[in-house]
């Protein structure tokens, strides 16, 4: 399972985003990330520059609410060059700004709402979701289980994981090594953590956002390899 490091807090990227990256090159994460809200274009564009200079797959994850905004995300998404794009929930356009550029799509299945984002709908509802943007030509979902307000979120997890052979991503509010393992047991290909290493929250007993990113990737490497079921 991957560890996607946001260079985000509370859903935005971080103004220091780009003396952060430096401060931790030498981690040679493989999988980086950032919002489109936080800082301007420019620093988006030398951000993601030095991320492909890293060697690290690239990810811009839409947290806009509307329409036209979401699509302007989707252009940036392009005009940067980005490997992946999450979020979302207007599939059919984004996919048609991303034809021919080898962006992969991970929409939002599922009811989001509001910024910070909050999950509703159920089980069978992320389910078909994710059936349907399989069918449309996505490369899988960005599921924001730990933001469920309506049911638990393994739950979520588990149907969208039976639903989709593509890559499932889980995204906000994963706070613990536990969690780490229970998304791995439920057949997540990938997860995202920004805020929770900026604050501490993975290792209280250290302070450094370096003790914070060392102890996900200790959890992620002792998760359960879990073969996923086909849909």
């Amino acid at each position: 399972m991957d560890f996607i490091f946001m260079l985000t807090r509370d859903d935005r990227t971080v103004r220091d985003c780009l003396a952060l990256l430096d401060g931790l090159g030498d981690l040679r994460l493989p999988h980086l990330g950032f919002k489109d809200v936080g800082v301007d274009p420019s620093t988006l564009t030398r951000l993601h520059r030095r991320i492909k200079d890293t060697g690290a797959t690239s990810y811009l994850e839409v947290v806009s609410t509307s329409r036209e905004r979401a699509l302007d995300s989707a252009r940036m998404a392009v005009d940067l060059g980005v490997d992946w794009l999450m979020g979302g929930t207007w599939v059919h356009e984004t996919l048609e700004l991303l034809d021919g550029t080898g962006i992969g799509y991970l929409p939002f299945p599922g009811t989001p709402t509001g910024h910070p984002t909050r999950l509703g709908g159920t089980p069978q509802h992320v389910a078909e979701h994710c059936r349907r943007f399989e069918e449309a030509g996505c490369a899988g979902v960005d599921l924001l289980a730990y933001r469920a307000t309506d049911v638990p979120p393994l739950d979520l997890v588990r149907a969208a994981r039976r639903a989709t052979s593509g890559r499932l991503v889980v995204a906000g509010s994963i706070t613990t090594p536990e969690q780490i393992h229970d998304l791995a047991a439920a057949g997540a290909d990938a997860f995202t953590i920004g805020s929770a290493a900026m604050i501490g929250a993975l290792d209280l007993r250290s302070g450094t956002l370096r003790a914070q990113l060392t102890a996900i990737l200790n959890a992620t490497r002792t998760a359960p390899s879990v073969t996923a079921p086909s849909p």
